[in-house]
């Protein structure tokens, strides 16, 4: 195995390996909610004036498959919807009392894996940090790349 292929391998069972270890804790503390659910809150707890195309760009995500989760995540109490005072036509989404409390858990969560992570993180140099944030730029780049290659607008593709 080459070191390229070695990267790739090594990269999906970093990945792989937290979320599988962050899962179980998510799983338990965030009952009831899909991962996707649990991430539309982030975002919109994150974001002003979010709506269905922001979220539907974010996530690379169809604006039906958006609307169909924003319309449970407002059936549940999470969400609710409000038009702008600028703008009458746009709905946009924010979170209830209950909403923002499992936004809460959730950022509690990443705290606690963060700290848990944190010796690993303590032992890196920020010349190593470049050099990893310098890879990953140039391959989502590189990836950009092959994507536009194969005449697909991401942005586009996922708004239909």
């Amino acid at each position: 195995m080459n070191k390229e292929e070695q990267v790739i391998r090594d990269f999906r069972d970093l990945f792989n390996k937290l979320t599988w270890l962050n899962k179980i804790k998510m799983e338990d503390s965030l009952k009831g909610f899909t991962s996707s659910e649990v991430h539309c809150i982030e975002y919109i707890g994150k974001n002003v004036d979010s709506n269905v195309t922001k979220l539907a760009e974010s996530f690379y995500m169809t604006r039906g498959a958006i609307s169909k989760m924003t319309k449970k995540l407002i059936n549940k109490g999470i969400l609710e919807s409000y038009q702008s005072q600028d703008n009458k036509k746009e709905i946009y989404f924010r979170l209830t009392k209950q909403g923002q409390i499992i936004f809460n858990i959730h950022e509690d969560l990443h705290n606690e894996f963060r700290e848990r992570d944190k010796a690993v993180f303590d032992q890196v140099t920020e010349k190593e940090f470049d050099n990893m944030l310098n890879f990953v730029e140039k391959y989502s780049k590189h990836l950009d790349e092959e994507i536009k290659k194969l005449g697909i607008d991401m942005k586009s593709e996922y708004l239909e």
